[in-house]
């Protein structure tokens, strides 16, 4: 069975009401481009690490020209299609066109799946009924708050008791996996037990809490920081503590980004999963796996487990995926082995890295790594533990065999 998916197009900010307070693409400027594993060799910069990390795409696609790209994906795939997941850079309850969609969808009779909405765009509560009329099945909602004050100050909803409605119809009817940006002081605490409380008694699937960022080493590479002046963050330790305290208390699941997922055990699942450990390929090569702050103490257990005897670095940088050229401008080279290998979806130019860390005289090559090695709650919160378990094993073999092939 084939899954399709439906682009609406459209930027954050510009297609969904406005920016949230919190919003991660709130003050983004226009910082020179990265570099990324899609770039040529002997060119800095592409279209995913310039306008792609931004998300900066003209406005939302018309109805027509959704249609057609619809049908010429269809007339590709020869196998039935078991669901059409609408995303898009914009908010798809912002599209303007969104009723004649779903029911243009609606016509396929699959499952439908809204990847992401925050509902500022619902202002009838009829939507809800259109949405299950016509075979939406799963739908992920940023709720932030279920207090309207909070959902309308925050997020600026201007019809927050109508998206709450609208969002309480479908929580009893299809799968909803809410989700809220935890800014201490504001929504956590008891606004929080509550928000749980609310989503738990109307039949959700789950909650995912996402730790609000700030700082640049949280992951602000755009020029945003801080995105909310004078506002806390939590700590790594104290996002988890609150995730694993709420997800004791619930029968819904509740995880966090980026840590963590407390019924299947992620990121890092496999830590804890010794036979499978023994059936990873052994290390049988020296190189340098660098990471962000937060992965690195256990990849690092993996790969010493697998014969790795050199330390995996860790930049100042959270988020692995996030790491950039400054982060690898303060490594200390004499940590390094002749090979380096980065995390595959850093936003790095390989030549450039290449030169800054082989200042010291030593030439390195600089290679990539994996794009992913675990799962976050945002990606584990529609699987099984056994499927982030095959994610990390083939994550982690994929990493091994880089090592044993380049490495010295």
């Amino acid at each position: 069975m084939a899954q399709l998916t439906v682009d609406i197009g459209g930027s954050p900010g510009v297609n969904c009401r406005g920016f949230c307070e919190y919003c991660y693409f709130k003050k983004v400027r226009n910082v020179q481009a990265f570099g990324c594993r899609y770039c040529l060799p002997f060119k800095k910069g592409c279209d995913y690490c310039t306008r792609g990390v931004k998300e900066q795409y003209s406005g939302f696609k018309d109805l027509k020209m959704i249609a057609d790209e619809t049908l010429a994906k269809l007339n590709t795939i020869s196998d039935n299609v078991s669901r059409v997941t609408i995303s898009g850079g914009g908010d798809p309850s912002c599209y303007p066109h969104f009723i004649d969609l779903i029911e243009l969808l609606g016509r396929m009779e699959t499952s439908l799946h809204i990847g992401y909405t925050s509902g500022k765009g619902f202002d009838d509560v009829k939507i809800a009924k259109l949405l299950i009329d016509n075979g939406l099945s799963e739908l992920s909602f940023t709720v932030f708050a279920t207090n309207p004050k909070l959902r309308k100050r925050y997020m600026h909803d201007p019809t927050p008791d109508v998206s709450l409605n609208i969002l309480e119809q479908l929580c009893d009817a299809v799968d909803v996996y809410a989700a809220a940006v935890v800014l201490p002081g504001v929504n956590d605490g008891k606004v929080l037990q509550s928000t749980c409380e609310w989503l738990e008694e109307r039949g959700a699937k789950g909650l995912i809490l996402m730790r609000f960022a700030n700082k640049l080493n949280q992951g602000l590479i755009l020029g945003n920081a801080p995105i909310l002046k004078g506002q806390g963050t939590h700590t790594v330790d104290e996002f988890r503590t609150l995730v694993s305290e709420l997800n004791k208390q619930f029968k819904m699941k509740i995880s966090g980004t980026p840590l963590w997922d407390p019924n299947i055990g992620s990121p890092f699942t496999i830590i804890s999963e010794l036979d499978l450990l023994a059936k990873l390929p052994r290390i049988q090569h020296r190189a340098t796996v660098v990471s962000g702050v937060i992965a690195a103490p256990f990849i690092q257990k993996v790969l010493s487990l697998c014969g790795l005897d050199s330390p995996v670095v860790a930049v100042d940088k959270e988020i692995a995926c996030l790491i950039t050229i400054d982060d690898i401008k303060q490594i200390d080279l004499a940590r390094l082995e002749k090979v380096v290998i980065l995390p595959g979806r850093a936003f790095v130019h390989l030549k450039e890295a290449q030169e800054i860390l082989s200042e010291d005289g030593i030439e390195r090559t600089v290679i990539w790594g994996p794009e992913m090695l675990t799962a976050d709650a945002e990606t584990s919160m529609g699987m099984t533990r056994n499927q982030v378990l095959a994610m990390e094993m083939n994550g982690f073999a994929d990493l091994i065999r880089t090592i044993n092939m380049y490495g010295v």
